[in-house]
């Protein structure tokens, strides 16, 4: 992918700590639906979603301002991993949960102005397999899917987000849960 800056990780999380983390986020989050705006309509969300993080993360996206709910004990464990291991400080991270093959996320890139211009979002996926696309934003540019299992890391970083759009799309086939954790830096000025 053409000045795209991204490592796939299949295995960050060994069985069993995957495993674990998912279980404990079924429970340890107050999951919504919330509002997004499209094309100047509000529609509910297709998925459930929680904005968790420091008392100054707040962010908004579609069209909505977010303010975050505190870590929970299963988030800070893995903020404090990821933080260690990619030496950044991640201060939030937006949790989805996907319910069956039917949620999903649309196309869209992480380009607020609170993640700066070069954001580095760390996605880690917990439950069942799901396809993440990834296209470039110019016409006829490149487009690529990739498998995120069970405890697998997505890093994607530099100009990833000026350059392409991503989506987690609806499938026919039957999926299970999956709940995907995508830890960002909320530059608070």
């Amino acid at each position: 992918m053409p000045g795209a800056s991204l490592a796939l990780i299949q295995g960050w999380l060994t069985p069993a700590a995957a495993d674990r983390h998912f279980l404990a986020l079924q429970t340890e989050i107050e999951y919504s639906r919330h509002r997004v705006r499209l094309f100047g309509r509000e529609h509910l969300s297709p998925r459930l979603s929680a904005w968790i993080g420091d008392a100054d993360a707040v962010y908004r996206y579609s069209g909505t301002l977010h303010q975050p709910l505190a870590w929970t004990a299963t988030l800070s464990e893995l903020r404090a991993r990821l933080n260690s291991e990619l030496t950044y400080r991640f201060n939030s991270v937006l949790v989805n949960r996907y319910r069956d093959g039917n949620d999903s996320m649309g196309w869209h890139s992480d380009d607020e102005r609170e993640l700066g211009p070069d954001p580095l979002i760390a996605s880690v996926s917990l439950g069942s397999t799901r396809s993440f696309r990834l296209k470039s934003r110019e016409k006829g540019g490149p487009e690529r899917s990739f498998e995120l299992d069970h405890g697998s890391l997505l890093l994607m970083a530099g100009a990833t987000q000026r350059l392409y759009r991503h989506a987690l799309p609806k499938t026919r086939r039957p999926v299970g849960e999956r709940i995907n954790l995508t830890f960002r830096r909320i530059n608070a000025e």
